[in-house]
């Protein structure tokens, strides 16, 4: 099958909050292109975006889906995203390889926060906008306000090219404001619109919303604007091109409206996707980076050197490794060989797909501009690019939030470590925002995601695909140890068992050292009285035993030791005995030394809502935390803090439920402080309690 010229490809990301019906959309879109026969509905499972199994029982998107079609001449690579912040890797992958971007909002809600963020992303990636406000059959449902709301949360240039006919319940048709005509709509089937009259009732304010819409129109053009002003007629080409310049540039965001379950406006829509959308010939060239990073631009050129970005990755138990990319210079083929510039490794592509949901057509070809899917590739991922060969072409890095609730996990049943490993592998490779590693300190295994069902849907997809059960637990918190003033100590180990016997003695004096250094040991010996042999295994044996410390068990560090006496036997002496003489030396001596705990200190930056600023504050003053400044940054405010990690381990569902889902956080790692002295007895003696509990068991 020949591929589809660059200027005949719409590539179109459909964007909004959780629950504003992006997948019904979709169907309904689908359903209206003639590609399916019936509506599927998302709370049945029955949908061709929501195709996974976790997403039809949870009826939410999870992962973002890709949808090609023809329609009329045209190709629609549509991706349904997820609207929920977990999930936002996929739709940041998607946002990055489509032209056009549908925001759609729920009329009852309005603007909601997450909807906010994408818009900011679909701006920083340069990407066309129109908005479909959904579900004007809810009650409380109002078109006019949710445009309000857009006016508000993004600009004058929001513009209503529809308005609803009916509210509520009683919603029947919209009315075009562009050529002033009604259409109604009598159930959901296709081609269920006919048109109408304007109600009376509507005419005057349809006539003031089609002034506004022309106002905008209008300066997108200095002889429309002169004629406008003239008060002459303005042909509907005059105004269709005018506008689809106006969205192409980013100038105009036309507002269009329907209820994508009853299949009602979405006609609309879909000629809206092929008349005021860029395609990527009209888009024109996107920018990269060469080899020594310097910007470059890549033509939509069929006829160029193959270029094509990799922006999500499946992997399928199944059939392996699935990559989605689009193809954006020359035309990339099935059963050619190709060059991952990102890991510098040759590939072999094999059978091109186009897919439709979990279904898939094979093509034999993918041209400048188009989007598809190629399986078992060795090396490439999420992120790389291929070329023809070494081209040193990159984009830029996508900016993802950090994971910040973690977990510690642990297979449900001993001898699945391996299958678990594998299982945590696989599912790493296509969620880059998933993090998983071993705690060098605790050693606890841990899996972190953005959120906790983030980390949920992980365990239950290990689960499902791979057969891998795991148990997760709150992480320890890395608390250490270390001392407040010098001690010394005589550490001496002999034991005699009638042969050769074990000798070894020493003396040590430890004292704290400057913060950082971890663990410093000084040989002051002089005249041999430890043989020079035997030192190592002193030095030895207080490094292992400050890796349990003597109050809780944590590991001690900033300490200074200094060996400066001891005894030896020229028969009985050996490394293992000085080590363990080494070991009791400096137990004794860190006990002696006013040992005290320290806690991990991470700084937060959280952005909230202004009119929850203070809740957020309070919160973080009652968890320890030490606010350091705030800062408007556009619709939030940025609070950077100072708090200590055990206070917030659990502090992402807590920050849902103050902001009413609309804050988010990172931190990091600052420094170890003081843990307070009552704060300390309880941890200390938690762990005393646990290490009760072992010995009994």
């Amino acid at each position: 099958m020949a591929h589809k010229p660059a200027d005949r490809i719409r590539n179109v990301a459909l964007i909004g909050h959780r629950g504003s019906g992006k997948t019904s959309l979709t169907e309904a879109l689908l359903f209206e292109a003639g590609v399916i026969n019936r509506l599927g509905r998302v709370d049945e499972g029955t949908t061709v975006a929501d195709f996974e199994p976790d997403e039809q029982e949870r009826e939410m998107s999870i992962g973002a889906s890709v949808v090609s079609f023809e329609y009329g001449d045209r190709k629609i690579n549509l991706i349904d995203t997820p609207g929920d912040p977990s999930f936002v890797a996929d739709t940041l992958g998607g946002l990055r390889v489509v032209d056009a971007a549908v925001v759609v909002i729920n009329a009852v809600m309005g603007v909601e926060v997450h909807t906010e963020r994408l818009w900011n992303r679909a701006d920083t990636e340069g990407l066309a906008r129109l908005v479909f406000v959904n579900m004007l059959d809810r009650e409380r449902a109002d078109f006019f306000r949710a445009l309000d709301s857009l006016k508000e949360a993004f600009g004058a240039h929001v513009v209503a090219t529809e308005i609803p006919i009916g509210s509520e319940h009683e919603v029947r048709g919209v009315i075009g404001l562009i050529d002033m005509k009604a259409f109604e709509y009598g159930g959901a089937e296709r081609g269920n619109v006919a048109e109408a009259e304007i109600p009376e009732d509507l005419r005057a304010q349809a006539e003031e919303y089609r002034e506004k819409l022309m106002d905008e129109v209008a300066e997108n053009s200095d002889e429309l604007m002169e004629r406008y002003l003239d008060g002459e007629e303005i042909s509907h080409e005059e105004i269709v091109t005018a506008l689809k310049k106006g969205v192409t540039e980013g100038h105009l965001f036309p507002v269009t409206c329907g209820v994508a379950t009853k299949n009602l406006g979405t006609n609309r829509l879909l000629e809206a996707l092929v008349e005021d959308v860029p395609s990527p010939a009209m888009r024109g060239a996107i920018k990269a980076l060469d080899a020594d990073g310097d910007e470059i631009e890549i033509e939509p050129d069929g006829d160029g050197e193959p270029v094509a970005y990799v922006f999500k990755t499946t992997a399928d138990p199944y059939t392996g490794r699935i990559n989605l990319l689009r193809v954006y210079s020359g035309v990339l083929r099935s059963d050619s060989q190709a060059f991952n510039v990102t890991r510098r490794a040759k590939e072999r592509i094999g059978q091109l797909a186009s897919p439709c949901g979990k279904e898939t057509s094979t093509v034999d070809e993918l041209g400048a501009g188009d989007i598809g899917a190629v399986a078992k590739l060795r090396e490439t991922r999420a992120g790389d690019v291929l070329a023809a060969k070494d081209a040193g072409i990159s984009f830029a890095p996508l900016d993802l939030p950090a994971p910040v609730m973690a977990f510690a996990f642990q297979p449900k049943s001993k001898g699945d470590e391996d299958k678990a490993a594998a299982a945590v592998r696989r599912l790493t490779e296509e969620d880059p925002t998933l993090d998983v590693h071993r705690d060098p300190q605790t050693g606890e295994q841990i899996i972190a995601g953005l959120t906790q069902i983030h980390v949920e849907v992980v365990v239950d997809r290990m689960k499902r695909r791979y057969g891998a059960e795991i148990e997760l637990k709150p992480p320890q918190v890395p608390y250490l140890e270390t001392i407040r003033k010098s001690a010394k100590a005589h550490g001496r180990y002999k034991k005699q068992t009638g042969g050769r016997g074990q000798f070894g003695d020493c003396h040590i004096e430890i004292e704290p050292a400057e913060v950082g250094i971890g663990f410093e040991f000084v040989n002051a010996i002089k005249g041999g009285v430890i043989p020079s042999g035997f030192i190592p295994a002193v030095e030895k044996g207080i490094a292992e035993a400050m890796e349990r410390g003597v109050l809780a068990g944590y590991p001690m560090k900033d300490v200074r030791v200094r060996l400066y006496d001891g005894q030896h036997h020229s028969v009985d002496s050996s490394e293992m005995a000085f080590k363990i003489a080494g070991s009791m030396a400096f137990k004794q001596a860190a006990a002696d030394a006013e040992p005290y705990l320290l806690e991990p200190i991470v700084k937060m930056t959280i952005g909230v809502p202004e009119d929850t600023v203070g809740d957020v504050v309070g919160d973080l003053n009652s968890r320890r935390g030490r606010p350091l400044g705030m800062e408007p940054k556009g619709s939030v405010t940025e609070i950077q803090a100072e708090v200590p990690m055990a206070e917030v381990l659990d502090y992402a569902p807590d920050l849902r439920a103050i902001t009413g889902g609309r804050g988010d956080y990172t931190m990091e790692f600052q420094r170890y402080e003081e843990v307070p002295a009552h704060i300390a007895q309880k941890v200390i003696a938690e762990a005393q309690a646990k290490d009760e509990e072992q010995v009994k068991a």
